[in-house]
């Protein structure tokens, strides 16, 4: 039996996150996911509460700010700082014996995004993000998986959701894993599925980050 896994969400302890952690364990349950990885912006508490109320759905993420765009860091326990270098963040989250990935590398929108960076450390990560359903221009998801098949290197996808609405719409489908090198060989074989999230979600998260 596979597993649907959505390995990108927020909760509302990101700033702009609407749903609480309670809230995501039960939409996530209630849209047949066998596992969420929690990666608030920049801190591991939604996660942590998160695992607290389901321990056998969530993998503790986040998702860590660096100087040169964002970092998903899994399998992790205690707070990655935002704002360093990223072969610094990579280094702190390795120590932790957490796996890091790429999210949305080459969305030309936004901000966060890594970009062409995202090339010159892709040796130094386990996996970059094939399909994040947030990505306005499926052209950029498009490169995330040319780039993932050329380099060899896993695909993941998340729904990146920031609200209710959005849970679930984007997964891998996976061989059922433990930790972290079972992870990886799963995700290495799995199956990306979804769909893209529509455009009036962001109005929302903006206004959740307008609200703090």
């Amino acid at each position: 039996m596979k597993w649907k896994v959505d390995l990108h969400l927020h909760t509302s302890f990101s700033y702009d996150g609407l749903c609480s952690p309670a809230r995501v364990v039960e939409l996530s349950r209630a849209r047949g996911l066998s596992k969420i990885a929690v990666t608030d912006h920049n801190t591991v508490a939604g996660a942590l509460e998160a695992r607290k109320l389901a321990p056998e759905l969530v993998i503790v993420g986040e998702e860590v700010r660096t100087r040169r765009g964002e970092l998903l860091a899994l399998f992790i326990e205690e707070e990655i700082p935002p704002d360093l270098d990223p072969l610094e963040t990579i280094r702190l989250i390795r120590e932790q014996g957490g796996i890091v990935g790429i999210p949305h590398p080459f969305d030309r929108i936004r901000r966060e995004a890594m970009g062409p960076y995202a090339l010159e450390i892709i040796e130094e990560v386990d996996f970059i993000e094939g399909f994040n359903a947030r990505t306005v221009l499926q052209a950029d998801n498009a490169e995330a998986m040319r780039i993932a098949a050329e380099r060899g290197i896993p695909a993941s996808a998340g729904s990146d959701a920031h609200t209710p609405w959005e849970i679930g719409t984007a997964w891998v489908e996976m061989d059922p894993f433990g930790g972290e090198k079972e992870f990886l060989e799963a995700l290495r074989r799995g199956r990306i599925g979804g769909r893209k999230s529509p455009l009036w979600v962001h109005v929302f998260s903006t206004l959740a980050k307008l609200r703090r």
